[in-house]
This record gives C-alpha cells, sequence and structure tokens, in this order.
C-alpha cells in the first residue's frame, strides 16, 4: 500500500503541510467538489457543484472493522478517530503505522500488538448517524463522566464569535451543500475544521486528529452543524472535550446521556438564541 506513515518518526500534518494550529476544509475544495449539469424549474440548464460519496474500507491490522461513506479527504485520521471512539484503541501508542491507498480506497491501521477487538467478537450497534452509523459494544466500557471539579468557565460571546467565524470559512457546505461540519475550537480559535457527508465522520475526524496531535481536548470546544443524537454525545465524551455546540436540534436520549456524563451541551444556537440544556454551570452570560 501506499501513503504508509510511521506514527513516531513525524506528525501527520506533516504530510498535510498545514499549520498544526488551524486546519480547514478550504484546501480541499477543487478536489472534492464537481459540476453537474441539472435542469431548473423553468426548464433551463444549470450547472452546480456537487460532493462525491466514496466508498473507504478501514481495516485494523489485517481484520476488516468498517466500511464507510465518506468523502475521503482525511481517511487516515477518519480511521484512527473511529478506532479511538469505538474504544478499539485507547492512545497513539498503541499505533504502529497507518497506511491508505487511494487506489483501493483502503486504510489500514496497524497496532504493535492484537487489540481485545481483534481477539474476540465485538457487537455492533447500529445508530441513526447518517451514512449508516455504528457503535461498538465496548464504546460504553469506555466512557466516562466528564470532571465536575474545576469547572472552567465559557463565555456566551466567546462562543457566539466563533460559530460566526466558522460559519464565515470557506467550506464544502458553502460551495455545494449536502454535508456536515465538525469544529474544534479553544475559547478564542478555531484548531481544525472537518467536513463529510456524515456528521460522525467529521468528529471522527477530529478525535483521530486529536489523538495524532497529541492534542488536549479537556479545554476545547466543539461544534457541530449536525443534529445532537446519542451517537454524537457518545463521541464527545469519548474525545474528552467539555462542550458541545450545535446549530441544530437534540434528542431526548442526547440530553440524558449529556446530563448523565457531565457534557455541557448546547442546540439550536444561532444568533442569539440558544438553549443549554446540561452543562450550563460552565457557561457564562
Amino acid at each position: 500500500m501506499d501513503n504508509a506513515v510511521e506514527i513516531n518518526k513525524y506528525s501527520y500534518m506533516d504530510k498535510y503541510q498545514k499549520k498544526v494550529n488551524f486546519l480547514t476544509p478550504e484546501d480541499n475544495i477543487p478536489k472534492l467538489v464537481s459540476k453537474v449539469r441539472v435542469f431548473n424549474e423553468e426548464n433551463k440548464v444549470k450547472y452546480i457543484n456537487l460532493i462525491d460519496e466514496k466508498i473507504l474500507t478501514i481495516y485494523l491490522n489485517s481484520q476488516e472493522v468498517l466500511t464507510a461513506l465518506t468523502v475521503c479527504d482525511y481517511p487516515e485520521y477518519l480511521a484512527v478517530g473511529f478506532m479511538y471512539n469505538q474504544n478499539i484503541i485507547s492512545s497513539k501508542a498503541e499505533i504502529k503505522e497507518v497506511e491508505f491507498n487511494q487506489e483501493l480506497s483502503a486504510v489500514v491501521v496497524r497496532t504493535s500488538k492484537e487489540t481485545l477487538f481483534e481477539a474476540q467478537n465485538v457487537k455492533r450497534i447500529k445508530t441513526s448517524g447518517c451514512a449508516m452509523g455504528t457503535v461498538f459494544g465496548d464504546m460504553f466500557n469506555k466512557i466516562k463522566p466528564i470532571p465536575k471539579q474545576n469547572f472552567k468557565k465559557y463565555a456566551i460571546n466567546d462562543i457566539r464569535n466563533l460559530v460566526k467565524e466558522i460559519i464565515g470559512l470557506p467550506s464544502l457546505y458553502m460551495e455545494a451543500g449536502a454535508i456536515h461540519g465538525s469544529v474544534l475550537c479553544e475559547r478564542d480559535q478555531i484548531l481544525v475544521y472537518m467536513e463529510d457527508v456524515g456528521r460522525h465522520n467529521a468528529i471522527d475526524k477530529i478525535s483521530g486528529w486529536i489523538v495524532l496531535e497529541e492534542i488536549d481536548p479537556t479545554d476545547k470546544i466543539l461544534y457541530t452543524t449536525g443534529r445532537l443524537t446519542s451517537e454524537m454525545v457518545l463521541k464527545a465524551i469519548s474525545m474528552g472535550v467539555p462542550i458541545l455546540v450545535s446549530r441544530s436540534g437534540f434528542t431526548k436520549s442526547a440530553v440524558h446521556l449529556a446530563r448523565k456524563f457531565n457534557l455541557s451541551m448546547i442546540g439550536r444556537f444561532k444568533g442569539k438564541r440558544f438553549l443549554c440544556v446540561s452543562g450550563f454551570e460552565r457557561i457564562l452570560l
């Protein structure tokens, strides 16, 4: 396979030639968007930009783990983030190499020793995520409540400014639509912005970025354009991010989990309006 990266040699960001503190979809727009001819309601020809979906197969050593529908812009981050969020791997130290073959559309995560996932038959749970989200049973053994001690405070105006900046950035959504975005932020700046056809894929890419770049997530804000379901909440908790924000709504199960695991969750965040459904003690009005 090509594009192999030995984890301990250098940062993944070297491969993408971007600064570690700011990664956005802008550079990927030309290669992920195609013009397609359509007819409108007046029977006139128009050319519009569309995103293409690709099939990516993810392997753990020699075992197939998942086949995903994705835009396939950062397959290594997606594979590592998915495995981390599902408790298949627990740290960067376990990873020996990550290898992507563009021709086969396959990515292999190699570990230094056999994992529990390979040694036992792990139960899969079909979720409400776009493009057939999947949760493995072992994921629930990983998540722990976010500590309540020493709560850091986050001003709602700072969050609002971050959302305004995110909305103004060049993105696949602005270019073609039909895609979800997830953004990891400091309280005063954007760190990484990922997009994909499935909202769970976008978050998994951020999780992979956190793991491979060895970023501390415990004081970060995670913003997503997608609705907040139980799967999204579980991923945020698994990553250790204390605040989850979305412009969309949420399910009752998501609210229950956010409260149970001390996640500050804000939904329907548009303009000056928002609903904080859990962890309000972290928010400063």
